[in-house]
């Protein structure tokens, strides 16, 4: 039934009181009497390690895993994990590549290191390209896959839902990095529990179909009874290749994917930029353990969905009226399962994803905005209270925006894979710019510069190949985007080395960025926690593989 009942409400409202109350606490307890943009951009020696970590989490999971990925789940199984699982592997590199040059520079936004190493430009055009991807793409299907969860959860109507998310949204981002930094902690404790709780509750109904109550013998029948969900490996010919194609995630496009969105995107990276190296680090790692287990509580509840449905129980459930089977059904349905009280934290749990993720999102919006364009275009000299109210006015907007675009996504099936494929026709060149920005100082601005403006025709004419080929008359099968994401990386790297060439810029190497072997040198605690991840890692695939 798709309603709460009282005792769900008690839950859920303890949830946001609690959310509300420590935001706020936090607020009044770090407050400034003067205004200062980088402590509410980035909460600059605010956070602790763990609230990094958290927040980390909590800016990366939400509706489009807990809804989206678990729809992926049901679709084509255990193989979808290997976003999550390549991002702890990536999250390393990060920490030990990427943040020691943003903070040894004091790069506090993505467009600020592209001014400062190439341009001005090239900056802008990447920032106006972040906020149309940030608002049209992340912050809408955040909305619309939160909106219909507990629109299915609840019975709420959609239009009322995305409203009160954005609200509760808004009221966490307007005060600044640092409340959502530590409410972010919450927020993260809250939605493993309710996400370990559906994944209990889906395990035991597989179970019971065996005649048991044990939920130990309701994954191993799981194994048994869905065996070609549990493949992390993807053949060419296989249904799902073009989704996940095979050597692609050992070889190419899954670990650019990662590369780009752990260690080039502002608001993932934002949540690091404002502490010292050793605790910047620490939260990365932390986050990294974490990644590990998020599969357990959003993929292995869509697999349990799928033999729900193979079985009979869920067969209406995940049809719509005209009988065609959705995937992104598959968490709502075994929300809607949970008993009285379990439901209400459930569905505190998905608030909390939700409200998390979109927080994040707008503060880095607000960041861009105000000090990527309004500052370095419009208002120069305004004050720093002057550009914090601008950055509150840019979520807001923002957010009203979302709010128009979010119902156009209902006629998608798997909208996880929506978000991943279209952030990524442009993603490889992005990566490729900031790759060599760090790495070879040789690159120069009309390189930079050249890479931007073609990714995007280069993803659009693979992506289209086989119609540009059937204009020449071959027949051409269409190329996996992910496979697309390397091709159209390794031009842009071979282009932007033959640019910087011929460019008499390159006979000057670029100092700009300051970037020297001392600063990759990492504790042996880190070296510890690396080896645990990537030996879990390992065995991972080779059970699975």
């Amino acid at each position: 039934m798709n309603h709460l009942a009282t005792a769900d409400y008690i839950v859920f409202l303890i949830y946001f009181i609690i959310v509300v109350g420590y935001g706020y606490w936090i607020y009044q307890r770090r407050r400034k009497k003067s205004v200062d943009t980088h402590d509410f951009f980035l909460a600059e020696g605010s956070l602790t390690w763990w609230a990094i970590g958290a927040s980390l989490i909590a800016s990366n999971i939400s509706a489009e895993h807990f809804i989206g990925m678990a729809g992926s789940g049901f679709a084509m199984g255990l193989a979808i994990s290997s976003y999550e699982w390549f991002a702890a592997a990536v999250l390393i590199i990060v920490a030990v590549f990427f943040i020691p040059i943003y903070l040894r520079n004091r790069i506090y936004t993505m467009p600020q290191f592209l001014a400062q190493r190439y341009s001005d430009t090239v900056s802008t055009i990447l920032a106006i390209f972040w906020l149309v991807v940030y608002v049209l793409v992340n912050l809408t299907s955040i909305l619309y896959l939160g909106a219909i969860a507990i629109e299915s959860l609840v019975g709420i109507s959609f239009t009322t839902c995305t409203i009160g998310l954005a609200v509760f949204s808004i009221f966490i981002t307007l005060g600044g990095m640092k409340v959502i930094g530590y409410t972010d902690v919450v927020q993260v404790v809250v939605l493993i529990i309710g996400g370990l709780v559906v994944t209990y509750l889906a395990l035991d109904l597989v179970a019971q179909q065996t005649g048991t109550t044990s939920v130990w013998n309701g994954l191993l029948s799981l194994r048994q009874k869905a065996d070609s969900h549990f493949h992390m490996f993807f053949p060419k010919g296989h249904p799902q290749y073009e989704v996940l194609p095979g050597m692609a995630l050992v070889t190419g496009g899954m670990w650019l994917n990662n590369l780009y969105y752990w260690g080039c995107n502002q608001y993932i990276v934002q949540r690091a930029l404002g502490a010292d190296l050793k605790t910047a680090r620490s939260g990365i790692l932390f986050a990294a353990f974490m990644k590990l287990m998020i599969p357990l509580i959003v993929v292995i509840p869509g697999i349990a969905a799928y033999v729900l449905y193979q079985s009979g129980p869920f067969r209406d459930a995940m049809t719509d009226a005209s009988g065609v089977v959705k995937p992104d059904h598959a968490y709502p349905v075994l929300m809607n399962l949970l008993p009285v009280g379990m439901k209400g934290l459930a569905f505190a749990a998905l608030t909390a994803a939700i409200v998390a993720s979109l927080a994040s999102k707008c503060n880095s919006i607000s960041t861009i905005f105000t000090l990527d364009l309004y500052k370095k275009y419009v208002a120069p000299k305004a004050s720093e209270q002057k550009l914090v109210n601008v950055g509150r006015w840019a979520v807001v907007v923002s957010f009203a925006i979302a709010l128009g675009i979010a119902p156009m996504l209902r006629s998608l099936d798997q909208v996880y894979q929506y978000i991943q494929e279209y952030t990524n026709f442009v993603t490889p060149g992005i990566f490729a710019i900031f790759l060599l920005g760090f790495f070879w100082k040789r690159a120069t601005n009309r390189a930079a510069l050249t890479v931007a403006i073609l990714t995007l025709p280069f993803s659009l004419l693979l992506k289209f190949w086989p119609d540009v080929m059937a204009n020449f008359g071959i027949e051409a099968e269409p190329i996996p985007f992910l496979h697309r994401t390397t091709w159209v990386f390794c031009i842009d790297v071979v282009l932007m080395v033959l640019v910087s060439l011929t460019d008499p810029a390159s006979h000057k190497a670029n100092d700009t960025i300051i970037v020297d072997k001392s600063m990759f040198r990492v504790t042996p605690s880190f070296v510890v926690g690396s080896v645990i991840i990537f030996g879990i890692l390992g065995v991972l695939y080779t059970v699975f593989w």
